[in-house]
């Protein structure tokens, strides 16, 4: 007699009859019928697979010593054997892109954010004097575009190739109802290595020390839930022409596309000069802007002294502070201005790390000095420069 449990059990369990066709596992055709798949759901693992075979020439095109694997393993994996190091120390960061994705997905760019991504890690990894090794990514969205997620990761790739890091994993995840459509998230995962004895902490920081600024390409990936809003309540759309664009440009880009300049990695000049010798403290200025990254690589016995009026506030960053009606501080805090990052050197080192960065085509500022500790950190100079110029 059979039992209700048989019954079931023969209806959407036990093979019968001729299979229908499915590039990931036999389904019987019955089981077509009555039974729900994760496509259902929204979730397509097939997509994910073809997606994984998209992507494996782009992360061979990042390898370098140490990563050999291809992509698809359980985990990946990273020789440390071959670099040579005495007394190693693995540095590691994460981090994401924030709203600057919202942009990217309104205009339809998604080829540069991936550099983005890459970016806000590595250049917080090569301020302790570490050389980026690999990264992985993770990429969450609501529906899995095989083509929008080559393009964001194809980023990646050329991120990690300017940085010299090896793309040697990562994850993709489909979470309908967590995300709404094609909306996507990123976040991003690298790890560095540096000999104990060339860790820069910026104790060596001291009075007398001059400060560098090394030119940004834009707003880089910090500061963009206030520029949404100041856009918005302009009442441009990011295909409008840029109202911040030169005359030098031949082309005037849009406003998205202007805004979405993929934030610039500084890890190969940063490297050659830190082994040049004289630098004394890196800071990556990112989300608290000018005023809260570089106290944090300064010993507490020296206050930073940053005078505005040495560099000229780029046009994009002019048109937020007199658009939004953002004041000097409040720019100081939020963006970098057009310092992406900033290097306290010996006086004697200055004009040949000044040469080093040039060479990389980097612009190059004296932005300010180290003096004995006042009351705060950090002191501004000429604020108000940027109101006059």
């Amino acid at each position: 007699m059979k039992t209700l449990w048989d019954t079931v059990w023969s209806l959407t369990l036990a093979p019968q009859g001729p299979s229908v066709k499915n590039d990931s596992y036999p389904i019987m055709r019955d089981d077509a019928i009555i039974s729900r798949t994760y496509k259902d759901a929204g979730v397509d693992i097939d997509a994910g697979s073809r997606l994984v075979d998209a992507l494996k020439p782009l992360a061979r095109a990042t390898r370098r010593p140490g990563a050999d694997s291809d992509l698809g393993g359980f985990g990946a994996v990273f020789d440390l054997k071959p670099l040579g190091y005495r007394d190693p120390l693995l540095v590691a960061g994460t981090d994401g892109v924030g709203t600057k994705l919202r942009i990217a997905i309104e205009a339809g760019r998604l080829e540069t954010v991936g550099i983005d991504l890459v970016a806000m890690c590595v250049n917080d990894l090569v301020v302790q004097g570490a050389e980026p090794l690999f990264f992985l990514d993770y990429y969450a969205t609501g529906a899995l575009s095989v083509a929008d997620a080559t393009r964001v990761i194809g980023g990646i790739a050329e991120g990690c190739r300017t940085a010299g890091a090896a793309l040697i994993g990562g994850e993709t995840a489909e979470m309908p109802g967590m995300y709404a459509g094609a909306d996507f998230d990123l976040a991003g995962f690298a790890l560095g290595i540096v000999e104990r004895e060339r860790l820069l902490t910026g104790a060596a920081a001291r009075p007398g020390d001059v400060v560098l600024g090394l030119g940004a390409s834009g707003p880089h990936s910090n500061g963009y839930s206030l520029i949404r809003k100041i856009v918005s309540e302009s009442g441009l759309g990011y295909d409008a022409p840029a109202p911040f664009a030169t005359d030098d440009e031949l082309d005037t880009p849009s406003l998205g596309e202007a805004l979405l300049v993929p934030t610039r990695i500084y890890v190969r000049p940063c490297l050659e000069a830190l082994s040049a010798g004289g630098v004394h403290a890196l800071a990556h200025i990112t989300g608290g802007g000018l005023v809260e990254n570089i106290p944090r690589v300064l010993p507490g016995e020296v206050t930073a002294v940053i005078d505005a009026g040495r560099w000229p506030l780029p046009p994009v960053f002019r048109w937020l502070m007199e658009t939004g009606k953002v004041v000097p501080r409040e720019m100081a805090r939020t963006f970098n201005c057009g310092i992406g990052m900033v290097v306290a050197v010996a006086p004697d080192r200055a004009g040949t790390l000044r040469d080093i960065f040039e060479t990389h085509g980097l612009s190059v500022h004296e932005i300010g000095r180290l003096e004995p500790r006042e009351a705060a950190a950090i002191r501004f100079e000429n604020l108000d420069a940027w109101q006059r110029d």
